[in-house]
C-alpha cells in the first residue's frame, strides 16, 4: 500500500521509488494490482516523458492479461511518441503485452513496422524483436511483414554490415552485433517457408556470411545467427554449402563453446545436406577424442548420423581405435553407439563378427544384453563361418587383457557348440592364421570362465551347458569336464547346484540319448528376434531378413511364420508345434507332451512355471523349438532376457521344492523329475507370478508385476513401475494402454507425471485386467507411452504377449 500511496503522488522521485518497490515486490498474480492500473494509466498520459517511461518499465515488468486489455491503447499511442527512448520502452511493453493477450497482436501491426525505419539503433532493435514476436503469434502480421517489410529489413542489414566505424555502437570493430542478430532471426521467420522472400535475402546473407570477422567472439555470433538463418530459409544450395563450411570452421576454433554450438547446428543441417556435412567428417572424428566430455558426446551422436553404407568401414575402424584408449566414463556412449552402427550398416557378415569381437574385447563389460544376443544370432545364421568365428573367439580369449564378460560368454557358447570344429579345424579361411587347439586347450576356456573371480552367475550357468556339450563332442576329456561340473553340486547358488547335479546325472547315466540332447541348436531365426526386439533396441541387425541374401558369407534361414504370429495381438490363438519330436519324448519319458498341452517358448521373458504336462520343460527350462524339440533341451531357460531359446536358458532357477507324483513309464529321467512341482507357488494371498519387462528400450524401461485375489481367477491387478533410462527428466508422463474385446481394462491415475533422469526414481500406475476367457485365452496388450523431453514431444509404443501363465 505505500508503494501505491507512492505513485499516486504527483513528484518524480516518490513515483519512481513507488514504481520500483511495485516491480520489485509484487508480479502480476496479485489482486491488488488492480489498484494500481489506474495510476499507470494516468501516468502514461502524463506530460512528464519520464514518467511515462516509469510507467511503461512497470507495466512491461508485471502486466497481467486484465491490464494489458486495459492498456493496450496507450500502449500503442506511445509507440509514435516524440522521444525515442519513450518508443524504445513502448516497443518492449508491447512486447509484454502480445505475449500475455495475443488477440491483440493486430492493433500493433502497423506501429511495429513502423519502427522499422528508425534510425535510432535503440528504437530499431526493440522494433525489430517486436515485429518478430508479432509474426510469431499472428499468421496476418507475418504475411503483412513479409510483403511490406523484407526489403526494408534487408537495406537496413547491408547499411549496418557496410557501415563505417561508428564509436557508440562498436563491439570489437564489429558495428552493432546486437542489431545484426536480431534483423537475422527476423529474416529467419520471414523466410521460412517462403521462396519469394527467401531469394529477396539471399544475397545480403551471402554478404554477411563471408565479410564477418571471425577472430572475434561478436563475429562468431553474427554468423552463427546467419547460419541458422540459412539453414531454415527456403532451398538454395550454394549458400547452405556456405553456411556448413563456416561450421566446418567452428569445429577447428580453441574456443569449446563454438564448437559445441557448431556440432549442435550440424545436427540441425544433416538433415538437409548430408554431404556437405559430410565433407567435415574428418574434422568432428576428432571431435569425438576431445577432451571436453559435452563435445565428445555431441560429436559421436553426430558421427552416428554420419554413417552410410559407403562410409562405415572408416568411420568404424577410427572409432574402434579410440575405443582402446578412451575414458572409462565415455567408453559407455562410445561402445553402445559402435555397436548400433556396426548392426545397421555392416556390409557382410565377416565384417560384423571381426568389429563385434575387437568391441567385445576391448570394451565387453560395456556391451548390453541384446547386443551380444544378437551377434550369436548372427553367427548361427553363418553356418560356413562356424569354425571362423570360433577360432577368432578361442584367440581373443587367449590375448584379453582382462577378463569382459560378454566377450566370455560367447566364446563360452560358440565353444560349446563348435568345439569339434575349433578342434579339427574346419573351415579355414585364407585370412587365417594357422592355430593348433587340442579337446583340453577347448575345455581350459570353459573352466576359466567358470572358475573367474569375476564370473557372474550367467556366464556360470552358460559354462556348465558348454561343458554338457562338450562332454557329448570330445569323449576322451569327459571325465575332465564330469569332474569340473560335479564341483559345483555344493554351491550356494540354486541354480548352478541344481545344473550341476543333473548334468552329472545326463553324462553318468543317460549315454543312449546324451548326443541327441546336447547336439547343435538349430538355426535362430533372425527375423523372429529382430520382431521381438523392435519396441525395445534402437538398432536392428541390417544382416538379417532382406538385406542379409546378398551377403557373400553365410545363409540366412527363412522367416518362420508361427513364431512371428505369436507376436501379433490380433491373432487369439498360438500356433501348435509339431507333435514328431513330442512323440519321442512321450514314448521315451511316458509324459504327455501333447500339443494341447503347450506352446512355442518363444513368447518373451520371466514366464510363470508351466504346469500339468509341460513338467520335463519347465524342469530343464527349455523353450523348444517347433523343428527340433529336443534338439537343446538343457540349454535355456525362461527368464534370461534373450533373442531365443537358446539365450534364454542362462540363468533362471527352476525351483525344486516338495515331490509331485511320479507318471508312470518314465524310468530313464525319473531321477530329473524328481521333486518337480508342477503347479505355481502359492501364497497365503493367492498365487504369485514373476514380475516381466513389459517394454525396454534406450530411453525408459516399464516393469510388470503382478497379484490375483483367491477366489476371483479372472481378476488381475498389475502394477506398473515406469524407470527413466536417460539422463534427461521426462515431464507430461502419460501411460495408455489397450486390450481386446475378451480383456476389460480399468487404469487408475499414475502417482506422478514426471519421471526422474537416469533412473533415481520411478512412477508407478495400478491397472486392473478382467479376462472373461481366463483359461482359454492370454492377456496381452498393446502400450502407448508419451513424455516430453528437453521441451521435446516423445511418443513410443510397445506390446505385451508375454504374460506369465495363469492370467
Amino acid at each position: 500500500m505505500e508503494c501505491l500511496k507512492l505513485i499516486a503522488s504527483a513528484e518524480f522521485p516518490e513515483k519512481r521509488i513507488g514504481y520500483l518497490g511495485l516491480m520489485l515486490l509484487l508480479d502480476e498474480r496479485q489482486e491488488v494490482l488492480m489498484l494500481v492500473t489506474n495510476s499507470l494509466k494516468q501516468d502514461l498520459n502524463h506530460a512528464n516523458q519520464y514518467i511515462v517511461g516509469l510507467a511503461l518499465c512497470a507495466l512491461g515488468n508485471i502486466c497481467s492479461a486484465e491490464m494489458a486489455r486495459d492498456l493496450a491503447p496507450e500502449v500503442e499511442r506511445l509507440l509514435q511518441f516524440r522521444d525515442p527512448n519513450t518508443r524504445k520502452k513502448a516497443a518492449l511493453c508491447a512486447i509484454r503485452i502480445i505475449k500475455k493477450v495475443p488477440d491483440l497482436a493486430e492493433n500493433f501491426i502497423n506501429p511495429a513496422a513502423a519502427l522499422l525505419k528508425e534510425k535510432h539503433h535503440g528504437v530499431l532493435i526493440t522494433g525489430v524483436q517486436l515485429c518478430t514476436d508479432l509474426c510469431k503469434v499472428s499468421a496476418e502480421a507475418l504475411e503483412y511483414c513479409r510483403k511490406k517489410c523484407t526489403g526494408g529489413l534487408v537495406r537496413t542489414l547491408k547499411d549496418v554490415a557496410n557501415s563505417p566505424y561508428a564509436p557508440e555502437y562498436d563491439i570489437a570493430g564489429i558495428t552493432d552485433p546486437f542489431l545484426h542478430i536480431r534483423l537475422l532471426r527476423l529474416l529467419h521467420v520471414l523466410g521460412q517457408g517462403d521462396a519469394d522472400v527467401s531469394d529477396l535475402m539471399n544475397d545480403i546473407l551471402a554478404q554477411v556470411a563471408t565479410k564477418t570477422e571471425t577472430n572475434k567472439n561478436a563475429g562468431n555470433a553474427i554468423l552463427y545467427e546467419c547460419v541458422e538463418t540459412i539453414m531454415s530459409i527456403e532451398d538454395n544450395g550454394g549458400l547452405r554449402v556456405l553456411a556448413i563450411n563456416i561450421l566446418g570452421r567452428f569445429l577447428s576454433n580453441r574456443d569449446n563453446n563454438i564448437r559445441y554450438v557448431a556440432l549442435n547446428m550440424l545436427m540441425k543441417a544433416i538433415t538437409v545436406d548430408t554431404q556437405a556435412v559430410q565433407r567435415h567428417r574428418a574434422t568432428i572424428v576428432e571431435c569425438v577424442k576431445d577432451s571436453d566430455a559435452s563435445i565428445r558426446k555431441r560429436a559421436l551422436e553426430l558421427v552416428y548420423l554420419l554413417v552410410n553404407e559407403s562410409n562405415v568401414k572408416p568411420l568404424t575402424k577410427e572409432l574402434i581405435e579410440y575405443l582402446e584408449r578412451s575414458d572409462q566414463e565415455f567408453k559407455g556412449d562410445l561402445t553402445a553407439k559402435i555397436c548400433s552402427i556396426i548392426a545397421k550398416f555392416s556390409p557382410e557378415k565377416i565384417w560384423y563378427i571381426d568389429q563385434m569381437l575387437k568391441v567385445l574385447s576391448e570394451a565387453g563389460n560395456f556391451v548390453k544384453d541384446e547386443v551380444w544376443h544378437a551377434l550369436i544370432v548372427v553367427i548361427s545364421n553363418a553356418s560356413d563361418l562356424h569354425g571362423y568365428t570360433v577360432r577368432a573367439l578361442y584367440r581373443a580369449f587367449q590375448t584379453s587383457a582382462e577378463q569382459q564378460e560378454t566377450l566370455v560368454r560367447v566364446a563360452v557358447w560358440c565353444i560349446g557348440e563348435y568345439g569339434d570344429l575349433l578342434v579339427k579345424n574346419v573351415g579355414v579361411l585364407d585370412i587365417e592364421d594357422p592355430i593348433t587347439v587340442t579337446e583340453s586347450d577347448a575345455v581350459d576356456v570353459v573352466e576359466v570362465a567358470i572358475k573367474h573371480h569375476t564370473s557372474d552367475l550367467t556366464t556360470k550357468a552358460m559354462s556348465l551347458i558348454a561343458l554338457l556339450k562338450l562332454s557329448s563332442r570330445f569323449p576322451s576329456s569327459s571325465e575332465r569336464i564330469q569332474d569340473i561340473i560335479i564341483q559345483n553340486r555344493g554351491s550356494l547358488v540354486l541354480e548352478l547346484q541344481q545344473r550341476s547335479i543333473e548334468f552329472n546325472s545326463v553324462i553318468e547315466k543317460h549315454h543312449n540319448i546324451r548326443s541327441a540332447l546336447v547336439e547343435r541348436m538349430p538355426v535362430l531365426d533372425e527375423a523372429t528376434f529382430i520382431g521381438r526386439r523392435a519396441g525395445s533396441t534402437p538398432a536392428t541387425v541390417s544382416t538379417s531378413n532382406g538385406p542379409s541374401l546378398n551377403l557373400p558369407n553365410g545363409v540366412t534361414k527363412p522367416p518362420a511364420a508361427p513364431l512371428v504370429d505369436l507376436l501379433d495381438l490380433s491373432s487369439d490363438d498360438a500356433p501348435a508345434p509339431s507333435s514328431s519330436g513330442a512323440d519321442f519324448l512321450q514314448d521315451l519319458l511316458g509324459v504327455d507332451l501333447s500339443p494341447a498341452s503347450k506352446q512355442p517358448g518363444i513368447s518373451g521373458t520371466n514366464q510363470a512355471p508351466r504346469t500339468g504336462t509341460d513338467v520335463l520343460l519347465d524342469l530343464l527350462s527349455i523353450e523348444t523349438p517347433p523343428a527340433s524339440p529336443i534338439t537343446d533341451i538343457l540349454s535355456s531357460s525362461q527368464v534370461y532376457k534373450s533373442p531365443h531359446a537358446s539365450l534364454e536358458g542362462l540363468s533362471s532357477p527352476s525351483a525344486l521344492s516338495t515331490r509331485a507324483a511320479t507318471p508312470a513309464g518314465a524310468a530313464p529321467m525319473m531321477d530329473l523329475l524328481d521333486g518337480f512341482v508342477p503347479n505355481s507357488p502359492i501364497s497365503d494371498n493367492g498365487p504369485v507370478y514373476p514380475s516381466i519387462v513389459a517394454f525396454e528400450s534406450s530411453s525408459l524401461r516399464i516393469m510388470f508385476n503382478f497379484s490375483k485375489a483367491r477366489g476371483n481367477p479372472q481378476t488381475t491387478s498389475i502394477q506398473a513401475t515406469f524407470t527413466n533410462l536417460s539422463p534427461n527428466v521426462y515431464t507430461d508422463f502419460i501411460f495408455q494402454a489397450a486390450v481386446p474385446k475378451f480383456l476389460q481394462l480399468h487404469l487408475d491415475p499414475a502417482s506422478s507425471n514426471t519421471l526422474p533422469a537416469g533412473g533415481n526414481g520411478s512412477i508407478t500406475q495400478n491397472l486392473r485386467v478382467i479376462n472373461s476367457q481366463h483359461g482359454k485365452k492370454s492377456l496381452v496388450m498393446r502400450m502407448r507411452i508419451a513424455y516430453k523431453s528437453n521441451d521435446e514431444d516423445i511418443l513410443e509404443e510397445g506390446q505385451v504377449s508375454n504374460f506369465p501363465r495363469g492370467l
